[in-house]
C-alpha cells in the first residue's frame, strides 16, 4: 500500500511539537530527526528515509509555485502551518542530488521577556520611539523569538504602526493597541529590497527587519532610524563589538566614515544571545547586553570598537552585562554546569577568574 505522505508529514510534525523539538529534519539515508535542547535525536521507530520518501514528504509541503521555484533556485524558504495549530519555518534544499528539508517550529504564542528568561532590562527597548536595536547571535539561538517579545510588548503598550518585512513570516501577532502589518517576501512584496525601500512610504513608527542580509538593507535601516523610526533587526554575529565591525566593514571604504557616524547617532543597543543547555533540561539564554552610552558612541566614532568589551564589563549600572558575567550568574544559580559555561564562553580563562 503506497505511503500517504501528507498523513506521514502531519504525524512527524505533531511528534516534533509534542516532544518540544526546535527543529525537524528530513534527509535521505537517515531516520526523520528532531533537535531537542540543542541535540539531534533520530525518530528511530520511523524507517530510514529513501529518496522517494523524502520527495513525497517534501511535495506534501510545497505549492505548485513553490515546486517550480525550488527546481529553478535549488532551495526555498517559506512558512507552513499544520491545521493552524503548529507553524514552521521551512527550508527545502538539495544535497548530493537528493531533496532534504529543515523545519523550524515556531511557538504558537509570542512569549514575554519573563517567559523567555531574558534580562528585565530589555523592557527598556520598547520605550524608545526612534533608533536602531539589534538582536544578534548564532543561528538557532532565539534571535527571532526575542525580537518578537519586544515587538509584542510595543503592541500591548503603544498606539504605533508596526511594519515587519520577513522572509518568511514566523510569529504572527494579535493586534492590540498597535496597528501591525506583516509583509512576507515573495507573497506581499517581490523582494526584501523592494519591501524595505517602500516601507518609509507606509507611515510606520516601528520597522522590524527579519534579518539584515546585505549593505543595502543595513543602509536603509540606518536611514530609517535616523529619520525618526524605531528599527529592530537581527544579525548572525557573536558579540556587540563584532556586530558593529561587521556592519561598518560591509560597506566600501569610502562609505565607512558615514556609516560609522550614522551608527554612533542612531544605535540604541545590541543584545547577543546563546541558548545554553540547562542542568534540569531545556535551554536558557545567556546574554551580552550593550547600550549605546556616550562612551560607546564615542568609541564607534573614533574606530575603537576593540575597547567596547571593556566598557560593557564596567557598565553594570547602565544595565550592561558581558556574556561571561551572564554565564557566571547562571552557574551560580545552578541553572547550568561549569563545563557548559566554559564551552559557550568566548573567553573561558576570564570566566574561571570571575567564578573565583
Amino acid at each position: 500500500m503506497p505511503l500517504n505522505y501528507q498523513k506521514k508529514l502531519a504525524e512527524l510534525m505533531v511528534l516534533a511539537a509534542q516532544q518540544g523539538a526546535s527543529d525537524l529534519h528530513i534527509s535521505v539515508g537517515k531516520h526523520p530527526t528532531v533537535r531537542i535542547d540543542g541535540n539531534l535525536v533520530p525518530v528511530s521507530h520511523e524507517p530510514i528515509l529513501t529518496p522517494e520518501m523524502v520527495a513525497g514528504l517534501v511535495s506534501a509541503l510545497l505549492t505548485p509555485e513553490q515546486q517550480d521555484k525550488l527546481i529553478t533556485e535549488k532551495d526555498i524558504d517559506f512558512a507552513f502551518s499544520y491545521e493552524d495549530k503548529i507553524r514552521f519555518r521551512v527550508n527545502v534544499y538539495f544535497q548530493r542530488g537528493y531533496l532534504a528539508a529543515a523545519l523550524r517550529l515556531i511557538p504558537g504564542h509570542v512569549r514575554t521577556i519573563e517567559e523567555l528568561n531574558l534580562p528585565p532590562i530589555l523592557h527598556e527597548v520598547s520605550k524608545y520611539n526612534q533608533g536602531f536595536f539589534l538582536i544578534v547571535g548564532p543561528a538557532g539561538h532565539g534571535k527571532t523569538t526575542t525580537m518578537a517579545a519586544i515587538v509584542d510588548e510595543i503592541n500591548h503598550k503603544r498606539m504605533d504602526h508596526i511594519i515587519t518585512i520577513e522572509d518568511p513570516i514566523e510569529y504572527t501577532y494579535t493586534q492590540d493597541r498597535a496597528l501591525i502589518d506583516q509583509r512576507e517576501v515573495g507573497t506581499d512584496t517581490i523582494s526584501f529590497h523592494r519591501g524595505l525601500r517602500s516601507v518609509l512610504r507606509q507611515d510606520p513608527d516601528v520597522i522590524v527587519i527579519g534579518e539584515m542580509r546585505d549593505p543595502e538593507s543595513m543602509a536603509i535601516a540606518l536611514t530609517a532610524a535616523e529619520t525618526g523610526h524605531l528599527v529592530l533587526s537581527t544579525l548572525h554575529t557573536n558579540s556587540a563589538s563584532q556586530t558593529i565591525d561587521r556592519i561598518i566593514d560591509s560597506f566600501p571604504s569610502d562609505q565607512q566614515a558615514q556609516i560609522r557616524a550614522q551608527l554612533s547617532t542612531t544605535l540604541i543597543g545590541i543584545v547577543s544571545e546563546r541558548l545554553v543547555p540547562r542542568i534540569s533540561g531545556g535551554r536558557i539564554p545567556a546574554c551580552e547586553i550593550m547600550f549605546a552610552t556616550p562612551a560607546i558612541k564615542n568609541l564607534i566614532r573614533e574606530r575603537k570598537t576593540y575597547q567596547i568589551d571593556l566598557i560593557i564589563e564596567t557598565s553594570t549600572e547602565e544595565g550592561m552585562i558581558s556574556l561571561n558575567r551572564s554565564l557566571v550568574e547562571l552557574v551560580r544559580r545552578r541553572e547550568i554546569s561549569l563545563e557548559t559555561a566554559e564551552s559557550y564562553s568566548l573567553n573561558p580563562s576570564e570566566l574561571r577568574q570571575l567564578l573565583g
